[in-house]
């Protein structure tokens, strides 16, 4: 399976990206006196991160039958200081809250995306260490 995308310069530091899905991206960086019109490429790619682990881990927790009332994930990545910069250690934040939550199924969900189903995860694994844990908040 491939995936292939077009990303067109729309001028300034701003990119629109598609995607397979049919949607589109805006991409662009900091300059200094311009409006940010889009999303980093480097941060986005930490949101592609969470997303991608983030649908394993809905999805295993929906199978397992164990529902939670919130869930989200704080992702950082920690850049190198010489160009070109790249994320060289990345930190993954698990955070569930709810009402007596199944935390044996919550771990398992998680270690299932981290160990086996994120590909995501793998990527970023080639080049940077990768560090994950997960926060309970019981209501």
């Amino acid at each position: 399976m491939s995936h292939k995308i077009t990303t067109t310069w729309k001028g300034n530091m701003t990119f629109n990206s598609d995607n397979p899905s049919g949607h589109n991206v805006l991409m662009d960086t900091d300059v200094e006196g311009k409006e940010r019109e889009g999303l980093s490429p480097k941060a986005m790619m930490l949101s592609s991160l969470a997303g991608c682990s983030g649908l394993d881990v809905v999805s295993v927790l929906e199978k397992m039958k164990a529902t939670v009332d919130d869930f989200y994930m704080v992702v950082e990545g920690e850049l190198t200081n010489e160009h070109p910069k790249y994320y060289h250690s990345v930190t993954v934040e698990y955070h569930f809250a709810g009402k007596e939550l199944n935390e044996s199924k919550i771990k398992k969900a998680v270690n299932l995306s981290i160990d086996k189903y994120c590909g995501v995860m793998e990527m970023f694994r080639k080049f940077a260490d990768v560090k994950t844990s997960i926060h309970y908040h019981n209501k």
